[in-house]
């Protein structure tokens, strides 16, 4: 399983943006799929899931200003990010739950990530 995240850049405090990351590969089924974020020397957090029956979790930090969606047609999910603060530059990295096969255990899967800057 592949996935390979986009969308990331520079944008000014107060601005959007959004993110999209494409799962490939062979997939059985997934579980969830995530965003998490990483700030170099900090841990990397969890920022919005969203699960196979479209449940969705944020973290405190971004709820109200974060909305994560996902088109299941293309393995694909969105992070649309508004009213963006300095705060919130760091390093996004897509995660995915799923199994490969009917015979596979669920696994976790994470791209590379994307940089996300807000300048003030």
């Amino acid at each position: 399983v592949q996935l390979q995240a986009s969308g990331g850049g520079l944008v000014q405090a107060g601005g959007s943006l959004r993110l999209s990351c494409a799962a490939s590969g062979t997939i059985f089924s997934i579980n969830r799929m995530a965003w998490h974020r990483q700030v170099r020397g900090k841990q990397r957090e969890l920022v919005a899931v969203i699960t196979g029956d479209g449940t969705t979790n944020y973290a405190d930090s971004v709820k109200g200003r974060f909305t994560i969606s996902r088109d299941n047609a293309k393995n694909t999910v969105y992070l649309q990010m508004t009213s963006l603060k300095p705060e919130d530059t760091a390093v996004y990295y897509c995660n995915l739950n799923g199994r490969r096969s009917y015979y596979n255990v669920a696994m976790d899967y994470w791209g590379a990530g994307t940089q996300v800057t807000v300048s003030s």
